[in-house]
């Protein structure tokens, strides 16, 4: 669980809301709680013009398949499915010392239990003896795909963050027409000016605090993921010509991080081998 996305989004929340109800005492002069005033930051035609324009103008420059995986992406900022770098290092020397010992071909039962796909068929394709080219162009291709459909996912949220203080000012330039379409009455000039107002707050609310957030966090993950890939690729060229598990595992380390060094699953944790592959 990421903690830190649960903290900033309440937290934030917390204090957005209070900095609102928060007045002046006119007896006192100190500050007072108010929680009427949250009423004034409640419009639904600002609502409509920020939130439904900025989600429209999102069904205009992107297919349904995005918004189709919003639940997921959400599910994302709270969770990190990708392993521990560590962790799929151990895994790699493990197989570099298997394929050590007794030949690329009894990994073959080990492969099949494994749960990552990308590292399950880059290691199956070793075990049939594939043209070590031709699991290099797929593995390059994979990471290419995964970077384009990260990016693209990525793009999605920023491009939110952009639309959305556009349709604040959008809602702000409305209240201001009918505002000065209704200077006589009173009514109307006070909900027209909150109009005007509350869009802008609405819109940079919505591209601060929601869009961004959730586009950086994807780039966070997008990373990790891309560390843990890197580690296998790296890993599985290692196998395919032979190294010694030492130099493999030696590889990996330096691809880590200054700050996950040394942890589990790190240099030092899987044991040294001699040139023919013994402990």
């Amino acid at each position: 669980m990421d903690i830190s996305s649960i903290i900033g989004w309440v937290v934030g929340m917390g204090l957005i809301v209070f900095s609102i109800m928060l007045g002046t005492d006119p007896e006192t002069g100190g500050y007072m709680v108010t929680p009427a005033s949250i009423k004034s930051f409640i419009d639904i035609p600002s609502i409509a013009i920020v939130v439904g324009g900025t989600f429209c103008a999102l069904f205009v420059s992107y297919p349904m398949s995005f918004f189709k995986k919003m639940p997921k992406h959400m599910a994302m900022m709270f969770k990190d499915k990708n392993k521990n770098p560590n962790e799929i290092i151990e895994q790699i020397i493990d197989f570099a010392k298997e394929a050590r010992i007794n030949g690329v071909l009894a990994l073959e039962e080990k492969v099949k239990g494994i749960e990552d796909k990308f590292m399950k068929n880059a290691l199956m394709m070793v075990c049939d003896s594939v043209d070590p080219q031709k699991v290099q162009e797929m593995m390059d291709n994979e990471l290419d795909y995964m970077e384009e459909r990260h990016s693209q996912c990525q793009g999605f949220y920023l491009k939110g963050s952009d639309y959305a203080p556009s349709f604040g000012m959008i809602g702000t330039l409305i209240g201001l027409i009918n505002l000065l379409g209704n200077l006589s009455d009173s009514e109307a000039l006070a909900g027209n000016m909150a109009v005007a107002l509350i869009t802008t707050f609405y819109g940079s609310f919505l591209s601060s605090f929601i869009f961004k957030p959730i586009a950086n966090k994807l780039k966070i993950r997008h990373e990790s993921e891309m560390l843990c890939k890197s580690i296998i690729v790296v890993g599985v060229q290692g196998i395919l010509a032979g190294d010694n598990p030492n130099l493999i595992q030696d590889k990996l380390v330096k691809l880590l991080p200054a700050n996950a060094k040394g942890k589990k699953g790190g240099k030092g944790d899987a044991g040294k081998f001699n040139d023919d592959g013994r402990i």
